[in-house]
């Protein structure tokens, strides 16, 4: 085992291993079919989301146990280490529960120092489509071992965004007013539900943008590092550094984020189109 103070040899490896183990046992629950447990307002928790974050800790207390564990369903496990692990072990869980096959497992390995705190490795594995999303700092992104890159679109009307909205509190996030203006001024925006897979599918240029409001650190961790190594741009929606507890997430391409930053300033200052009278369809 490497010395927790040495991040040179790749980590990806044992991740993408956990990460596929972890996957596995998400579809055994998958095809099974399980029983629904409500947390808050259609907050949907699983069996299979506690038992996938189980493993995985299990994991890498075994391989690396001086390091920390963030995890959606557990917390923090905090020892001081200057290795911080972000786990969520099922996102897109309300998709996961109701049979729909968009859902992924999302780690990423932190390096902290008195100064700085990198990521310096992060894996998503979408396990409905054997896909295995990698990156590390400085090396690149990969997709199942293949380089990849963000789009190359340059203007915003030819642009496929994606967002997401949260699973409860829904009346008090403003995304809807912002989902209305992008989709105007795109080519589409999608929903799939599942923030990690989005920013992905920003990095291998399928997606040429993704915003979402209020995003946790497991969300994001992995993902951001992936569209960073394939050549996007991640910012908070003023264009300043992006930042795991920012709360606010624009990732593109590179190419169009200044165009999505005008946008969502004029978003901000209120200049924004009516959205369209429903009764109006009535007549």
């Amino acid at each position: 085992m490497r010395s927790t103070a040495d991040h040179s040899q790749s980590y990806i490896p044992p991740m993408s291993a956990l990460a596929r183990e972890a996957g596995a046992l998400l579809m055994q629950y998958f095809h099974q079919g399980l029983k629904i447990e409500y947390k808050g307002d259609a907050d949907l928790v699983t069996a299979a989301d506690r038992a996938s974050e189980t493993l995985i800790r299990e994991r890498i207390r075994a391989q690396f146990p001086s390091h920390d564990v963030l995890g959606e369903e557990q917390g923090l496990s905090d020892s001081g280490s200057e290795y911080r692990w972000y786990v969520d072990p099922l996102d897109g869980t309300t998709n996961f529960a109701h049979g729909y096959p968009v859902f992924c497992v999302s780690i990423a390995l932190e390096h902290r120092s008195a100064d700085a705190a990198d990521r310096v490795a992060g894996v998503v594995y979408d396990p409905t489509r054997d896909e295995m999303f990698t990156a590390e700092k400085g090396m690149g992104a990969q997709l199942n071992g293949k380089a990849i890159r963000v789009s190359k679109a340059t203007q915003l009307k030819e642009s496929l965004l994606a967002t997401g909205f949260p699973s409860h509190k829904r009346h008090k996030n403003p995304n809807i007013h912002f989902y209305h203006q992008i989709t105007l001024r795109t080519h589409g925006v999608r929903r799939a539900g599942s923030a990690a897979l989005d920013l992905c599918n920003v990095a291998s240029g399928r997606f040429d943008g993704f915003w979402e409001f209020n995003l946790n650190p497991w969300d994001t961790a992995a993902g951001v590092l992936i569209v960073e190594e394939a050549g996007g741009k991640v910012t908070r929606y003023d264009g300043s550094p992006f930042e795991l507890n920012s709360r606010e997430t624009l990732a593109s391409n590179g190419l169009v984020h200044d165009a999505l930053l005008h946008e969502f300033h004029e978003i901000f200052e209120g200049r924004v189109d009516d959205l369209p009278d429903a009764r109006a369809y009535q007549r």
